[in-house]
C-alpha cells in the first residue's frame, strides 16, 4: 500500500522539450504541472487543509532523465501548525547525466507549538546540475508579534552523491532548538546551493560577489558565501522574509536564462 501524502514524479527530454511521464500524488499531497514558455517542467507542490497539520509525513521522489530540466516549487509558504506528533517533508531528487533540477519552495512558517523535520537528498549523476532555495521564517500573531517558540524549525539536508556514490554537496545536521532562539534576532534564514556544470559560471560569480560584500552594505541583512565541490553555498539572515527572499531571488536572476522562463514574476 502506497503510504499516505507520497508523490512519483518522472521528467524526461521529448522533442526539446522536459515533459512528466509520470506524476502521482496521494492525498494530501497535490501536484500542480503548469505551462510555460521554457523548455523545463514546471511543477508545484501543495497540500489539501491550507498547511501541514499534525501528523502529516509528506514525501516526493523525482527522476530527471538525461538533459531534462525540472523547476520544483510550492504553490505557496508550507504553514506548519501546532501539534504532539508534529509534521514532516522529504524530497528525494535522482539526477541523471545532462539533467537540471531547479528547486524554489515558498519558505517554511512554523507556528507556535509546531514541531516541524524536513529532509532533501539529492542524488547527482556526472554532468547533473542543482539549484536549490531553502527558506525559513516566523509565523505572525494578527497583533504583529512573532509568534514561534517554541516551533521546530526546517532541519535541512542537500545529500548530492555522484554516480561513483562519492559525496559531494552540502549537509546540516538536524536541530531541535526554538526557532526564534535559532534565528538570533532575525525573521528570516534562506540557504542557496549551486551545484554541477550547467550552474558552474553562475556558482564561480555570486562566490566572489557575495565574498566581496561588507558585512555592513545591507541593513538588516547579512550573507555569507563558501565554496563546495562543484559549486558554491550561499546563507541569508534577514530582518524580514521579504528581505531575505528579495536577496535569494536577486542572486538566482539566471534561472530564467537557465529553463527559458521566470518562475519568480511567473508563477502560472
Amino acid at each position: 500500500m502506497t503510504p499516505s501524502g507520497h508523490g512519483l514524479l518522472s521528467v524526461s527530454r521529448v522533442r526539446g522539450r522536459s515533459v512528466a511521464t509520470r506524476a502521482r500524488a496521494d492525498s494530501p499531497l497535490r501536484l500542480l504541472l503548469p505551462d510555460n514558455r521554457g523548455d523545463a517542467l514546471w511543477a508545484y507542490t501543495t497540500s489539501y487543509g491550507g498547511g501541514l497539520v499534525d501528523g502529516d509525513a509528506l514525501s516526493l521522489h523525482a527522476h530527471v532523465g538525461p538533459d531534462a530540466s525540472l523547476m520544483l516549487a510550492t504553490q505557496a509558504s508550507t504553514k506548519v501548525f501546532r501539534g504532539p506528533r508534529g509534521s514532516s517533508q522529504r524530497t528525494e531528487l535522482r539526477l541523471d547525466d545532462g539533467a537540471l533540477a531547479v528547486l524554489l519552495p515558498d519558505p517554511v512558517v512554523c507556528f507556535a507549538g509546531a514541531s516541524y523535520s524536513q529532509r532533501i537528498d539529492v542524488d547527482l549523476a556526472p554532468g547533473a546540475s542543482l539549484v536549490l532555495l531553502d527558506a525559513s521564517t516566523q509565523a505572525v500573531s494578527p497583533a504583529g508579534s512573532a509568534s514561534t517558540s517554541p516551533a521546530t524549525p526546517a532541519a535541512s539536508t542537500c545529500a548530492a552523491t555522484t554516480a561513483s556514490r562519492s559525496p559531494t554537496g552540502c549537509s546540516s545536521t538536524p536541530r531541535t532548538a526554538p526557532l526564534d532562539a535559532r534565528l538570533g534576532g532575525f525573521d528570516a534564514l534562506a540557504t542557496l546551493v549551486l551545484l554541477g556544470e550547467r550552474v558552474a559560471p553562475f556558482a564561480a560569480a555570486l562566490l566572489d560577489r557575495v565574498g566581496r560584500t561588507s558585512p555592513g552594505a545591507h541593513p538588516g541583512r547579512i550573507e555569507s558565501a563558501s565554496p563546495l565541490d562543484g559549486g558554491t553555498l550561499v546563507r541569508i539572515a534577514a530582518s524580514t522574509a521579504a528581505a531575505a527572499l528579495d536577496a535569494a531571488r536577486s542572486h538566482l536572476s539566471f534561472v530564467a536564462e537557465l529553463i527559458g522562463d521566470d518562475p519568480f514574476t511567473r508563477r502560472w
